[in-house]
């Protein structure tokens, strides 16, 4: 387990076109950033490989563990899950409503409060029918865009993207056009599109949430959002919720701050994922505030608790803000910071994230905070006790060993 994160170089967060759409000029947090273009941040310059073996690729899930329903539709609440928690090698069972007696006063829970879009939209490419999953607003006022092919029941299965110049009719007359792919023309699964004005009007009135195969049914976007999401000026958030801050209500919360636990909010918004092909994450908007930043590094500097990020985008945006130096400073923009074991972590102590899959690229970042066989130990318990997988699932809080406190920290490469 790495805590306090004493790492060395390697910071590659970006710096990026401000919220006029000119670049910042500025290098990204620690000084090794990059200043991306004012159309668009280079988002089809994905870091690292996606076949990097993960820790758990021999494990196999059952399709029966896979969560098909919200909680408060299985059970009483939202926060009627399980909580898996490791330490180490040490591994125990608890209700998701036992967290506050799992942390101590000081200990600062970092929180993504982007907002789940509806981000799903019929269209149609000639007379073939597709669903538009709108990914990631760039700079220029375009949309990253991914066509997926309608499968029946409500979700959609994979199809080739392209080509250029190609037209998408969307529901009130509205169209985008695909313009360039984010990566290699050949199988880019996602483009940049020339899209209507007011696309967050146009999703609120014809999106739906992004679906997938292994859910029941469609649910309210209620169903996607998590207590801390607030809404952006501009319109912007996730395509994907996220997911590690849906079990918490507002009761939880404020048991938790009475017990002394601090909250420190960011924002990153999440694009879509790969269900099939589980490559690493493109670049993405993230927010550090400066009343995070000196909330976290006066925790750390006290050394009166520990910073426990919510979710895998709460490690992505705060270790993306944070330089050489362990400090945490106020940063905006796009990311392209990959947490790999490699890389390390600099800031983050531990985790609360759901159950991920075995070739998942997330699970890098899971491995980086806690170490391989603390990750498998804590995998191989959730699969024997059926715990529940994906975002309707259980969910996973991963504490430093106490006794084996010592930094993970490498280069950044993978």
């Amino acid at each position: 387990m790495t805590a306090r994160g004493r790492c060395g170089s390697g910071d590659v967060a970006l710096a990026v076109p401000g919220a006029g759409g000119e670049p910042s000029g500025s290098p990204g947090p620690g000084g090794a950033g990059t200043a991306a273009g004012p159309d668009s941040p280079a988002l089809d310059a994905r870091p690292g490989r996606a076949g990097e073996p993960t820790a758990l690729e021999a494990l196999r899930v059952p399709e029966e563990l896979s969560a098909r329903v919200p909680a408060e539709q299985r059970g009483a609440g939202r926060d009627d899950v399980r909580l898996l928690v490791s330490r180490g090698r040490s591994v125990a069972h608890h209700a998701f409503r036992e967290l506050p007696e799992q942390l101590r006063g000081g200990d600062v829970l970092v929180v993504n409060t982007s907002m789940t879009l509806p981000a799903a939209v019929n269209g149609r490419v000639g007379g073939e029918r597709v669903v538009v999953h709108f990914s990631t607003r760039g700079a220029d006022g375009r949309w990253a865009v991914e066509l997926r092919a309608p499968a029946g029941a409500g979700v959609t299965g994979p199809r080739p993207g392209g080509p250029a110049g190609a037209v998408v009719r969307l529901p009130g007359g509205r169209a985008l056009v695909l313009e360039d792919p984010l990566g290699p023309s050949a199988g880019a699964r996602l483009w940049w599109a020339r899209v209507p004005e007011a696309v967050p009007e146009l999703l609120r009135r014809y999106g739906r949430p992004v679906r997938y195969g292994y859910t029941d049914r469609d649910q309210p976007l209620s169903a996607y959002r998590t207590v801390f999401a607030v809404d952006s000026p501009d319109g912007s958030g996730s395509a994907e919720m996220p997911s590690a801050a849906r079990p918490f209500t507002v009761p939880l919360v404020a048991e938790l701050v009475r017990r002394g636990v601090l909250f420190a909010p960011l924002s990153l918004h999440t694009g879509v994922a790969s269900a099939e092909s589980h490559e690493p994450p493109y670049p993405e908007r993230f927010a550090v505030p400066a009343a995070t930043a000196w909330l976290v590094n006066a925790v750390r500097a006290a050394g009166i608790g520990r910073v426990i990020a919510v979710g895998t985008t709460a490690v992505r945006a705060l270790e993306s803000a944070v330089g050489a130096d362990g400090v945490v400073r106020p940063a905006e923009g796009w990311t392209d910071l990959v947490v790999t074991p490699r890389r390390g972590v600099r800031v983050v102590d531990g985790l609360l994230t759901g159950l991920h899959e075995p070739q998942a690229s997330h699970l890098l970042m899971l491995e980086a905070v806690a170490g391989r066989e603390a990750l498998r130990h804590g995998y191989e318990a959730a699969l024997q006790e059926r715990y529940l997988w994906h975002e309707f699932g259980d969910v996973h809080l991963i504490l430093p060993d106490e006794e084996r406190n010592a930094p993970n920290c490498f280069s950044n490469e993978w």
